[in-house]
């Protein structure tokens, strides 16, 4: 598990599963510290985080635009992002949010 830590913080729980995990070096689990800011973090701003402080290879495996790629599914607190807003959502303090990669190769 790793941990990023910054000054007044905004703290999360970012898990990756289904091969996701590889791009972010090989660790399913991250306790992430976001910086404080003016305006909610949504899900779309911590993909940019995300993509910034964390992806170690391969970006456009995850990323495409400012969302991920099709075939990555999002879970907030167990819920599908589908129903909470998607790229809208307002992450709240000590949210968990999980990115299961469907692709697979063959």
């Amino acid at each position: 598990m790793s941990k990023i830590c910054l000054s007044n913080s905004f703290p999360l729980t970012v898990q990756f599963g289904g091969g996701a995990e590889l791009l972010f070096n090989n660790t399913k689990k991250h306790d992430v510290i976001l910086p404080q800011k003016e305006n909610p973090w949504t899900l779309r701003l911590l993909i940019a985080w995300l993509k910034e402080n964390l992806l170690t290879e391969k970006p456009e495996l995850f990323v495409q635009g400012e969302s991920v790629r099709p075939g990555i599914l999002v879970l907030v607190n167990d819920q599908d992002w589908e129903l909470i807003g998607e790229l809208d959502y307002e992450l709240k303090e000590n949210d968990n949010v999980l990115f299961i990669s469907t692709l697979h190769g063959g």
